[in-house]
């Protein structure tokens, strides 16, 4: 793999990134041991070694209700490992390819477009998110990918009715994903939503869960948004031309 395709991808032993080593054969994606995000010199040398072409961000701390009772950890991990990959990415002169979220709107109205301005944060989560997509903006190349995903299988007996989202199993994301990074350097963009379509949690759940129970927010042990939907059509237009050159 030349320099100018070499991808180095940060949490690639999480949800989204055991996806992303299968999809994106000769990505390199050293153990958490090999590259702590929190910690410079680790990051330094993994990326020197490397020499990527673009880096990939997807180690994140993703516990929302976690969030809150620890938030200091939180923060270390999505604002200041954020900081820390991105100006390694600028040392190296490579293409940063920042994994965000939709939890980084407030959720009162759904359909986000990615002009659409992030905040007021719901959360601790939602806030240094938004805090982390802010610090990836200052690396001269960018894109940010606003998604939303789930395992395989849903894991819990209850879902949500009055959460409205666009996000999917993890395995129709990642794929999606794995196509922008290919192209990450010609895309064009900065930001982008990769989503599917807006349906309640419940529905989702339902999927892949027969007999997941109906349940409502107002049990959760955190602030959780009404309808943090997505547009994605910048992306399913995309989507089509980068498909069509791959063929």
């Amino acid at each position: 793999m030349s320099h100018g395709n070499r991808i180095l991808l940060t949490g690639g032993f999480g949800r989204l990134g055991s996806e992303l080593r299968a999809l994106l054969p000769g990505i390199q994606a050293p153990a958490h041991t090999a590259m702590d995000i929190t910690d410079p010199a680790s990051v330094d040398a993994a990326v020197r070694a490397a020499t990527p072409a673009v880096i990939v961000h997807a180690a994140a701390y993703t516990d929302v209700a976690g969030a809150e009772r620890d938030r200091a950890l939180c923060w270390r991990v999505n604002v200041e490992g954020t900081r820390i990959v991105t100006r390694a990415a600028l040392a190296a002169g490579a293409l940063l390819v920042h994994i965000s979220t939709d939890y980084v709107f407030d959720g009162l109205r759904g359909g986000y477009r990615e002009e659409d301005i992030p905040g007021p944060a719901m959360n601790h989560y939602a806030l240094s998110k938004i805090a982390a997509e802010e610090v990836a903006r200052t690396a001269p190349r960018h894109l940010v990918i606003r998604t939303s995903f789930r395992p395989r299988e849903w894991p819990y007996p209850v879902a949500f009715t009055d959460v409205f989202t666009s996000q999917d199993y993890v395995d129709v994301i990642a794929p999606e994903i794995a196509l922008a990074v290919r192209h990450a350097a010609e895309i064009g963009w900065d930001t982008l939503h990769i989503a599917t379509e807006r349906k309640s949690v419940f529905d989702l759940a339902r999927r892949r869960r027969a007999d997941v129970q109906p349940g409502s927010k107002t049990g959760a042990r955190v602030a959780l948004p009404d309808d943090i939907s997505l547009d994605g059509a910048r992306w399913t237009a995309l989507r089509t031309r980068l498909l069509t050159e791959e063929a």
